[in-house]
């Protein structure tokens, strides 16, 4: 009974008679409560004390951790037209087997004898060096006998020149002479004809010494004439000298000039050597430009361009490539404010999108279908969309991933942290701490990319 009321009926009521009402007197439920109060607070605090491994979750898709095993497009180098295609899509391919065939579309390229022409108009360039060569080696000879020639005549004029300068030198000294010879004769004419006055002389010596008087006049003006020849004869050598050095330099400054000349041609020859060796290089490599080859072993996935004559522009994909047997990766975004707790080396477990888990995120050891992975690389800045990428590679050290992973697939990630009780965990939760910063052992050192 209740017992509400202060008047107890408890007296009046025969409860053996009403057995629904003596088996609720009956019952004792203080223990039962106290019981179930105790086991619950005893399961609690159990609960509270177990483990807790904190953890950062973050989705993210399958990539590769080189870039050169990821989805490219293989575009054509060259502008063209196709002309046989040898794959279809999902098609697997070795490295080197030709894909796609292309023809010219510019009319630049149209002649098929565009190498061989190339190749003579350089073969003929060539040989125009040569000749300039020899040109050269020409007016070197050119240039050394003028020289040696200019250095006889100089040498033979300056010897016509101190000749004349002796001869020269002679006519003065026969023309003071022939001046000496004439005084004495006036001289002595002057004392005959004073003589012959006195009449101490006859006539006939009187007429003798004048006529050997304008005798010796006479040799006085014909060496006097030799002198001023000779002299003359001197200026014109030297004046002739000067002029064979003026004929020698203009000859010598006109062949230096060709040969100058000539070099220009040789080096502008050259230059348009060099250009057309460039021109048939490029010619020879855009021949091999079409034919497509796989750059290495993979599978084609999807083809851009269909049909046969369509025409394509340099640097247009032609088709999407897959590599065969990428390295297989992880990539993850994490909230900025759980950046400082990425690691290099720090444990990921995963979680791939058709491969059934069972996860516990606190007990990662109890959870089941997820796989193991170790962060590769963090990003040193921030993806469009708010977040910094991680790179997951596989642990070496757990369970292989699945052979059937393909890249882009979908997965979860679980960054582990620090192991800490679960009363802590639901604490930090309800404050909205973040979690410990967990710092890793100075031994532990980046692996390296390159390997």
């Amino acid at each position: 009974m209740l017992n509400i009321s202060r008047n107890s009926i408890a007296s009046k009521v025969d409860v053996n008679k009403y057995s629904s009402l003596r088996d609720v007197e009956g019952k004792v439920t203080k223990r039962l409560i106290i019981r179930l109060i105790k086991w619950s607070v005893f399961i609690l605090f159990v609960i509270a004390m177990l483990p807790w491994t904190q953890n950062v979750r973050s989705s993210g898709a399958i990539t590769t951790l080189s870039p050169d095993q990821r989805p490219q497009d293989i575009p054509s180098i060259i502008a063209g037209r196709i002309d046989q295609w040898y794959v279809q899509e999902g098609d697997f391919v070795k490295e080197g087997d030709t894909i796609v065939v292309i023809s010219e579309i510019k009319d630049a390229y149209f002649d098929e004898d565009l190498l061989p022409r190339t190749e003579n108009q350089l073969n003929l360039k060539k040989q125009s060096v040569v000749s300039y060569d020899q040109k050269l080696l020409a007016q070197d000879d050119q240039l050394r006998a003028l020289d040696e020639l200019r250095n006889l005549k100089l040498q033979q004029t300056r010897v016509k020149i101190q000749q004349a300068r002796n001869k020269a030198q002679n006519d003065s000294i026969v023309y003071q002479v022939a001046k000496v010879n004439n005084e004495v004769a006036q001289y002595q004419l002057r004392r005959m004809d004073s003589l012959y006055r006195q009449g101490l002389k006859s006539l006939v010596d009187l007429e003798k010494r004048r006529i050997k008087a304008q005798e010796s006049q006479s040799k006085e003006v014909e060496t006097r004439n030799y002198w001023t020849n000779s002299k003359n004869e001197l200026v014109s050598l030297q004046i002739e000298l000067g002029n064979i050095q003026t004929k020698f330099a203009n000859d010598y400054a006109k062949i230096l000039s060709d040969k100058f000349s000539t070099e220009t041609d040789k080096f502008d020859t050259e230059s348009l050597v060099n250009k057309l060796e460039n021109q048939y290089k490029n010619y020879e490599v855009r021949r091999g430009y079409h034919v497509i080859k796989a750059p290495q072993d993979g599978y084609v996935t999807k083809l851009l361009v269909q049909g046969i004559g369509e025409t394509i522009k340099e640097g247009q994909g032609i088709l999407t490539f897959m590599p065969k047997n990428p390295r297989l990766a992880v990539e993850i975004y994490v909230e900025p404010i759980d950046l400082p707790l990425m690691n290099i080396g720090e444990h990921v477990r995963l979680q791939f999108d058709g491969w059934p888990a069972i996860v516990f995120s606190g007990w990662p050891d109890a959870s089941y279908g997820t796989y193991g992975g170790e962060i590769y690389a963090v990003d040193k800045f921030i993806s469009p969309n708010g977040k910094y990428r991680v790179l997951v590679k596989p642990d070496i050290n757990d369970h292989h991933w699945p052979r059937a992973l393909q890249f882009g697939s979908g997965c979860k990630a679980m960054i582990l942290l620090q192991d800490v009780p679960v009363f802590y965990e639901v604490w930090r939760k309800i404050n909205g701490f973040p979690p410990y910063y967990y710092k890793q052992d100075k031994g532990v050192k980046e692996p390296d990319k390159k390997k």
